[in-house]
C-alpha cells in the first residue's frame, strides 16, 4: 500500500464486531452515517461464535445426557445410551451458522460495512486494514469505537504453551470425549466445562490456585459448588499453583503444581486453560493514536467510556468492563445515548451474572462477604430450594436462595440463587431492585403455582423484622 495514499473517510470506524461495537455500528448506520466495522475473524464477536451461546448449547446437550443417565429416576428405561460428540459439536455449529447469518442480515439492513481483516492504528483516528489476501487499506474515522474484546489468558508457565492446551475456543470444537481432562482454573468457564465434559463421560480434574471455587463468592456458594462437583465425580484440587507442564494436550500431559509446600503431579490426556482473560489491546497501535492503557492492558476510559483520545470510545472487555455480554450491551447504550446528547455513565449500574452449571448460580447486588467487607449492615433471609415446591416436581431440589435486606428499610441489597432456573429467578428480584421497590412487593405478590418464582414469596416471608434500634 502506498503510504501517501489518501485514507477512505468514514463517520464511524468500529474496530472489532463484539456486542457493543456491532450495535453501535448498526444504530449509527441507520441514521445515515457512513460506518465500517473491522472484524478479524468472528462476525458478531465471541458471544455467538466461541463463547456464551455455543457454550450454553454444549451445556444443554450435557444436561440432556444427564437425564438419560438419570432416566430410571423418572421411570424411563434406556438401553445402549451413547454420546456422539461429533453430533454434539455439529448441533452447536448449526446454531452458530444461523447466528452469523442473522448478523450478516443486520449489517445489510443497517447499511454498515463489514470489513474482514486485521486493523491497526497508524495515527490518530486512522486504521490500516490488512485484508485476508494480504492487501491493505487505509481508513479514517471522524469517530472511533474500539470493541476488540478479550481472549483466554495462558500464563507463562514452563511447558504450558508448548503443550498446546485447549481454551474454550478449541473445547467447543471437540469431536471426541477426552479420557481425562485437567482444567486449570475453577472460575465460571472452568466449572461450566468441567460439569459438561464429565457428563459426556470424561474423567475431569479442576485445579485452582485459590482456597475454594469461585473464591470471590460467599463460602456457602463455594461449598455448594464443591459438593456439586464431588457428587458428579469431578476431582477438585485447590490451593495449587501450577509450576510446569509436560507433554501434549490430546495425547498425554503431566501437570506439576505446588500445594501446601509440596509438589503435586496430575496426569491426564487433555488440558483446558480457564484461568482468566487478557484484553485484546496489544500490537494494535494504540500508542500511535494517543490511546492509553492500564497496567493490566485495558484501555483507559472514564465513566462515559471515553478514552484518552478525542472522539474515541472503548467498550466491552477491552475497556475493563465486567466480562459479560449483557454489560457490553449496556456499554453500547451508554455511548449511543451520550452521542445523542445524554449523560449516561457506567458507575453504579447493576451487574447481574449467571453461572450456567446445573443447577445455575445467579447473583445481583451485594453478597454477604462484600457487605461485611464494606461494613454494610444487613438482614439475611435464606431458604433451601427444596422449599420451592416446583423443584420437587422436577426432582431438582439442590441449592438455596438468599437475600440481603437493609436494616433501616425494606430495600433489597442483594440476591443469590443456586438452583434450577436461578437465572430466571434473578430477573424478578433485579427489576424490583432497579425500581427501588421494597422486598414486600415480592413477598406479597401472587405468583403462579407451581413455578420457581413462587419461591420468592417464601424467601421474602422469612426476612427478619427491622431492628427497633434502627
Amino acid at each position: 500500500m502506498n503510504k501517501t495514499a489518501k485514507p477512505d473517510e468514514y463517520d464511524f470506524l468500529v474496530l472489532g464486531s463484539g456486542e457493543a461495537g456491532k450495535y453501535l455500528a448498526w444504530t449509527v448506520a441507520k441514521q445515515g452515517k457512513r460506518v465500517a466495522v473491522i472484524e478479524r475473524k468472528y462476525v458478531g464477536g465471541s458471544c455467538p461464535n466461541i463463547a456464551c451461546l455455543p457454550s450454553k448449547n454444549i451445556i444443554h446437550s450435557a444436561k440432556v445426557a444427564s437425564y438419560f443417565f438419570r432416566s430410571q429416576e423418572f421411570g424411563i428405561t434406556k438401553d445402549n445410551c451413547k454420546i456422539d460428540m461429533t453430533a454434539v459439536r455439529d448441533r452447536k455449529r448449526k446454531m452458530v451458522d444461523g447466528l452469523v447469518e442473522v448478523h450478516l442480515a443486520n449489517y445489510k439492513a443497517s447499511g454498515a460495512e463489514l470489513l474482514l481483516g486485521s486493523g491497526r492504528f497508524t495515527a490518530p483516528k486512522t486504521i490500516e486494514l490488512t485484508l485476508p489476501d494480504g492487501g491493505k487499506r487505509l481508513l479514517r474515522g471522524a469517530k472511533i469505537i474500539i470493541s476488540t474484546g478479550s481472549r483466554a489468558t495462558i500464563d507463562p508457565i514452563p511447558g504450558l504453551l508448548e503443550a498446546n492446551p485447549l481454551t474454550h475456543v478449541e473445547a467447543l470444537e471437540l469431536d471426541h470425549i477426552p479420557e481425562h481432562l485437567i482444567i486449570i482454573g475453577g472460575g465460571y468457564i472452568g466449572l461450566e466445562f468441567a460439569q459438561a465434559m464429565r457428563r459426556f463421560g470424561s474423567r475431569v480434574t479442576v485445579i485452582d490456585r485459590n482456597a475454594r471455587l469461585l473464591h470471590r463468592e460467599d463460602e456457602d456458594v463455594s461449598e455448594a459448588l464443591h459438593t456439586l462437583c464431588q457428587d458428579e465425580g469431578i476431582e477438585i484440587v485447590t490451593r495449587a499453583r501450577v509450576t510446569r507442564v509436560e507433554g501434549k494436550s490430546g495425547q498425554a500431559v503431566k501437570i506439576y503444581a505446588s500445594q501446601a509446600g509440596s509438589e503435586t503431579v496430575l496426569e491426564g490426556t487433555h488440558i483446558l486453560v480457564a484461568a482468566g482473560r487478557t484484553p485484546n489491546t496489544k500490537d494494535i497501535g494504540l500508542e500511535l493514536a494517543g490511546i492509553e492503557t492500564t497496567d493490566r492492558g485495558h484501555i483507559k476510559v472514564n465513566e462515559r467510556l471515553e478514552t484518552t483520545a478525542s472522539d474515541v470510545w472503548a467498550v466491552g472487555d477491552c475497556a475493563g468492563s465486567p466480562q459479560f455480554t449483557h454489560i457490553a450491551f449496556d456499554d453500547f447504550r451508554i455511548v449511543r445515548d451520550n452521542l445523542a446528547g445524554g449523560n449516561r455513565v457506567t458507575t453504579g449500574r447493576q451487574v447481574p451474572f449467571c453461572l450456567f452449571t446445573d443447577p445455575e448460580l445467579a447473583r445481583i447486588g451485594l453478597s454477604e462477604s462484600e457487605a461485611k467487607a464494606r461494613g454494610i449492615p444487613y438482614r439475611p433471609a435464606k431458604i433451601p430450594m427444596a422449599a420451592v415446591l416446583r423443584t420437587r416436581t422436577l426432582s431438582e431440589t439442590r441449592g438455596f436462595m438468599k437475600a440481603l435486606l437493609a436494616t433501616d428499610s425494606d430495600r433489597i441489597l442483594g440476591f443469590t440463587a443456586f438452583g434450577i432456573e436461578a437465572g430466571e429467578l434473578l430477573a424478578a428480584v433485579q427489576v424490583t431492585m432497579a425500581a427501588g421497590l421494597p422486598y414486600t412487593v415480592l413477598r406479597d405478590a401472587i405468583f403462579t403455582h407451581p413455578t420457581m418464582n413462587e419461591g420468592l414469596v417464601t424467601l421474602f416471608s422469612n426476612v427478619p423484622p427491622v431492628s427497633k434500634s434502627n
